[in-house]
């Protein structure tokens, strides 16, 4: 079993119904494939943002992930970015969405993208940004910063992949895909041990670091402690952590 094949057999037991497509974060994806038809989704997991318009094929290290995929989801290769089972030039684009920090070498897995697609497009995270202006990583678990700033997100990616175009990708307040700054005006739903385990960066912490935490934001939020600090974020609609989608050709 490889390294990235055990995260995800780790953390993705329930990761279909924790992490489903939203549908403004797909209509960016759309719009950074531009034209192309047929579509390499690397890290694809459940299938999430394998639109409809286009024809798709999936790579995946993880069995149980597969397993989660709907009976009418795109086809499906159990693999690794780093040794893509195709030809040169097989894809139009190619997409990597939030899973490149899992990789074990993502330069080689960049370089096996370019060689089998026109356009790559990767969604990953400004690491430094997160961990500033988030207030989980902020006042909750600077562990969880931490462990970031060992995987590669966006300043490595964009030094590997020298990007044509850079997006900023705001995070909707109800966001429908879980993942780890999902939930930034809906505190609570990080209490919820479900949640936290389709977030990597929490389940993949040591024993205990979570929990704990979470017992300082449930005090917290039971004092209005939490509303006191946050009361700005209330009122808005979407917030920049730091996500941000590169785009090279």
């Amino acid at each position: 079993m490889n390294a990235n094949q055990a995260v995800y057999d780790r953390i993705g037991i329930d990761y279909g119904s924790q992490r489903r497509t939203d549908p403004r974060i797909a209509a960016r994806v759309g719009r950074a494939l531009g034209e192309a038809r047929c579509v390499l989704n690397v890290g694809a997991g459940t299938g999430s943002y394998e639109l409809l318009d286009r024809e798709w094929i999936a790579v995946d290290p993880s069995r149980v992930m597969i397993e989660q995929r709907p009976a009418d989801a795109a086809p499906v290769v159990q693999g690794v970015a780093e040794a893509l089972p195709f030809v040169d030039g097989a894809f139009d684009a190619a997409v990597a969405l939030l899973s490149l920090h899992h990789w074990s070498d993502p330069a080689h897995g960049l370089r096996e993208l370019a060689r089998v697609s026109g356009r790559q497009i990767v969604l990953t995270w400004d690491a430094g940004h997160y961990a500033s202006n988030f207030w989980l990583l902020r006042d909750y678990l600077p562990e969880m910063a931490a462990w970031e700033r060992t995987v590669a997100t966006f300043e490595a990616v964009r030094e590997l992949m020298e990007p044509a175009g850079v997006e900023a990708v705001p995070v909707p307040h109800d966001c429908l895909d879980g993942f780890g700054g999902a939930y930034w005006r809906r505190p609570e739903a990080y209490l919820d041990p479900q949640v936290r385990a389709s977030i990597s960066g929490l389940a993949l912490l040591e024993a205990g670091t979570a929990e704990r935490a979470m017992q300082r934001l449930r005090a917290d939020l039971e004092s209005g402690r939490w509303h006191d600090r946050n009361a700005d974020l209330l009122d808005l609609d979407q917030l920049d952590l730091g996500f941000r989608l590169l785009i090279a050709e």
